[in-house]
């Protein structure tokens, strides 16, 4: 018999399963960050504890509570405590300020905003612009006058526990986009959207019981919370980095032995980049998962020389699919270097043109894809929902093509193409080139404004500390490898590429920057 307070047993909730990973194995660690742990029976305590203290407070469901937090063990306890009470998670970037901060908690509609006492200089200042915020709950530090201490609300919820039915359809989660081509959307996720995607990684990425996965990546990305509802479905062991540093990261491999790890392709580069690099205490490693961004592959073959004992998954996801589209798996990354793989477990893929008729093999066309961890629709937009999930599909705007074994190639962004003379031309295609070398740390191509050819390959590179090159050198290096016409015909470098708060480059920022004139001293070649 169900007793009074547990979630419904059989609803495809995270909660649920964080209740029986507390039954079936109370005393495993569930959680790990720095010199702290929780076991699944504490972490379902906890969550208890603060969805009751949140009803207390007047939440009820429905209502939206923001969380600005980075890794710390108080963020999973937000995370199931939300969703356990029935309000909806608003999951904010930590390294969001000002204006776009308080755009996502307005928009939103939160009445509730839970951070951490770092924060409070930055949420103090927009205060006046988030009225309909009815408490603010502070974690750790001195509690200002007029805000909520969060240890008070566990203090004080006396266990008491909401009787609140919370089942698979209902929303669990605003997450927003990472606003790359314009103001970021909030994409709407179910509880069974949570479950499902978890369900995807568990097939696809080889997650077992006795993992210990170690987590450097934010958790407030939806990929870093996916790595939650992952832990509880599954019941393995998870050590969050509260912020990412090479050696830290391979010391926390060797103490914790961990056998698998989520990590972004600028995270390779930096671990690569170590001078005395001893990866013998790191032979626990069973796999890595790399996101977020495409992998370079001359990266990837370093990473899978500096670990031959680990598996390498790349994964490509979009926020709108809770995170997960398709992925690659270690027998096909050398296999079919290039490729992002085939969709996961429960998804479907298909490419179409701009009249959704599915294209043929080998052309390029717009990846659209259908599963149960497709988004709901985006939150108070019902323009951009019916755009996205035309004919029931996830339109993804990132164009692919299809090899006769049905792996998929990722070509760019619909939005980032070049048309030079009437041909298509994919930066991505120019990037992988230039990411090859040796002097190069990052590098961005963008089309240009050209008087002849409508628009021209920019290149704008950062190179390695202590590296020189000039923009022939570049040109020279992109010839031998490209036919003539993808060439970049300008180079411009820089210390940096400006990206937005999840890391990814803001080409829009280039392009409006550069767009509007090209300059470049040998403009027009004989062998052009």
């Amino acid at each position: 018999m169900r007793q009074k307070g547990d979630p419904v047993n059989d609803s495809l909730t995270v909660n649920v399963f964080l209740h029986r990973a507390a039954r079936k194995y109370p005393q495993k660690r569930a959680v790990v960050v720095e010199d702290q742990s929780c076991t699944f029976a504490q972490l379902y305590q906890r969550s208890q504890m603060l969805a009751s203290g949140l009803w207390k407070l007047g939440l009820r469901k429905g209502d939206k509570v923001a969380l600005l937090m980075f890794n710390r063990m108080e963020f999973p306890e937000v995370y199931f405590g939300v969703l356990r009470s029935g309000g909806i998670l608003v999951s904010l970037n930590g390294r969001l300020k000002g204006r776009e901060l308080a755009y996502m908690i307005q928009h939103s509609e939160a009445r509730f905003l839970i951070f951490e006492e770092i924060f409070w200089p930055e949420i103090e200042k927009i205060q006046p612009q988030i009225p309909q915020v009815k408490d603010f709950i502070i974690v750790g530090g001195s509690i200002p006058p007029g805000l909520v201490s969060y240890q008070e609300i566990m203090v004080a919820s006396h266990f008491f526990t909401p009787e609140t039915e919370v089942g698979d359809e209902d929303e669990a989660c605003i997450l927003y986009t990472s606003g790359t081509t314009g103001i970021p959307k909030g994409a709407v996720v179910t509880h069974k959207n949570i479950f499902t995607n978890a369900i995807n990684h568990i097939v696809d990425w080889d997650v077992r019981f006795d993992d210990v996965e170690l987590y450097p990546i934010p958790l407030f990305h939806a990929g870093g919370l996916a790595a939650l509802p992952r832990t509880a479905v599954v019941g393995n062991t998870l050590v969050l980095m509260k912020s990412f540093d090479p050696e830290r990261f391979m010391e926390i491999i060797a103490r914790e032995k961990a056998t698998r790890t989520g990590l972004v392709p600028t995270m390779c580069a930096f671990i690569l980049g170590l001078a005395h690099l001893d990866c013998h205490q790191a032979r626990s490693l069973r796999l890595l998962v790399i996101g977020a961004s495409l992998l370079p592959i001359e990266i990837k073959k370093k990473m899978m020389e500096l670990f031959p004992w680990a598996g390498i998954y790349e994964t490509y996801g979009q926020t709108e699919a809770t995170s997960s589209i398709a992925c690659l798996k270690p027998h096909d990354a050398l296999r079919k270097p290039a490729s992002i793989g085939k969709a996961f477990f429960l998804n479907e893929i298909r490419l179409m043109d701009d009249e959704d008729r599915e294209v043929c093999e080998g052309e390029v066309g717009e990846i659209v894809v259908r599963g149960p961890n497709m988004m709901k629709g985006y939150y108070k937009d019902p323009q951009a929902t019916a755009e996205a999930l035309k004919g029931g599909w996830l339109h993804t705007g990132d164009l692919a093509r299809q090899d006769e074994e049905g792996y998929l190639y990722l070509v760019d962004r619909k939005k980032d193409m070049i048309v030079s003379g009437g041909i298509n031309i994919y930066p991505r295609e120019i990037e992988e080139v230039l990411y090859a070398h040796p002097k190069i740390l990052e590098a961005a191509v963008i089309g240009v404004a050209d008087p002849i050819w409508g628009e021209a390959v920019k290149a704008v590179v950062v190179l390695k500390a202590g590296e020189k090159m000039d923009a022939q050198e570049v040109i020279d290096f992109c010839r031998e490898k490209l036919v003539s016409f993808k060439k970049p015909r300008s180079v411009d470098f820089v210390s940096s590429l400006p990206k937005n708060p999840s890391g990814k480059i803001l080409k829009s920022e280039l392009r409006q920057k550069y767009g509007p004139l090209l300059q470049y001293e040998m403009r027009y070649r004989k062998e052009d």
